[in-house]
């Protein structure tokens, strides 16, 4: 497919930028389909501002209090347990993991 270059408005700021062919391309070996939405300075500034940062972090992640099948100690792990499979402490864990 032939590409050209394309001016397109940033959402954010609302100036046009141009979408280059080299960009194009890249965006369509990754199987982007879509157009960029900002500008690259905008893109900058939103990739480093709190809100998008805090959005992608995981340092609040929900833990959940389970009792080890193995032991019954307690601990917590990162995922809601279904009740279908076992939850081992880590010591456990561990130790079911050695080879026999």
């Amino acid at each position: 497919m032939a590409y050209q270059n394309k001016i397109l408005q940033c959402m954010d700021c609302g100036y046009d930028f141009e979408f280059t062919i080299s960009e194009q391309e890249f965006y369509a070996a990754k199987g982007l389909t879509n157009h960029p939405k900002r500008c690259k300075p905008c893109r900058i500034a939103r990739k480093n501002s709190k809100n998008y940062s805090d959005k992608n972090n995981n340092d609040e992640r929900k833990m959940y209090d389970v009792v080890c099948a193995d032991c019954g100690g307690r601990g917590q792990v990162p995922f809601k347990p279904s009740g279908v499979k076992p939850i081992l402490c880590k010591s456990c864990y561990l130790k079911s993991k050695k080879p026999a």
